[in-house]
């Protein structure tokens, strides 16, 4: 049994600072501790970019991951241009998924079903969004969703994370839209975030250097 490498160690480490990071940003949402909340949160997606990085991760997933990092902070702060700054900071992040994701096909059913969810989610928030942010919403729910769509391109697992990037950016918006929310809503919005960019990041990596990258 041959030991890890040095970069090997390092990424482990990464990966596992990323985790934990991701542990307590979560326990600080359901026990309400809002500092913690506001230390743990910006330090996600430089850890887990960083991660990427000594996996030999291609640049726009970098990108991606930072611009992330970017719409998480500008959350962070509860005023209208900073919603919109952070949303297009995300939105830039979509992009570079969508040129990872390249020309590789998707299957055309799923791409109708997120047709079909993309629609109805727009046409039932908009009554409640402000108006102000109807548009920017609904232009960047179209991004989103072609996001989510194609990256079943790269397997199951990027597939999961553009479906459950969809869902917590949805979970965000109908509190927008001041609907009815589950219990702790920031929380069930951090897990499937989170959850959603690892399982991006594990699939990009997977497709672009193969199982065994991702798993040293």
């Amino acid at each position: 049994m041959r030991n890890p490498g040095p970069s090997t160690v390092v990424s482990r480490a990464l990966l596992a600072a990323f985790l934990l990071a991701g542990a307590a940003d979560l326990v600080s949402l359901l026990a309400g501790a809002d500092l913690g909340h506001r230390i743990a949160k910006p330090l996600l997606m430089p850890l887990l970019a960083a991660y990427a990085a000594t996996r030999g991760a291609p640049k726009p997933l970098l990108a991606a991951l930072l611009l992330g990092w970017g719409g998480d902070v500008f959350l962070l702060l509860d005023a209208d241009w900073a919603f919109l700054v952070g949303m297009g900071s995300f939105a830039a992040g979509h992009v570079c998924y969508l040129m990872l994701f390249g020309r590789r096909s998707a299957p055309v059913l799923l791409g109708l079903g997120y047709g079909v969810a993309l629609v109805t989610t727009v046409a039932l928030l908009w009554p409640d969004l402000p108006a102000e942010l109807r548009v920017p919403v609904a232009g960047y729910s179209l991004l989103l969703t072609a996001m989510a769509y194609r990256s079943s391109a790269l397997g199951p697992a990027a597939g999961a994370g553009g479906a459950l990037f969809l869902l917590s950016d949805t979970l965000i918006a109908t509190g927008v839209a001041d609907w009815p929310q589950l219990p702790a809503p920031d929380f069930w919005i951090m897990l499937t975030y989170l959850a959603a960019q690892y399982l991006l990041t594990r699939g990009v990596l997977k497709a672009e250097y193969g199982e065994r990258r991702t798993t040293d």
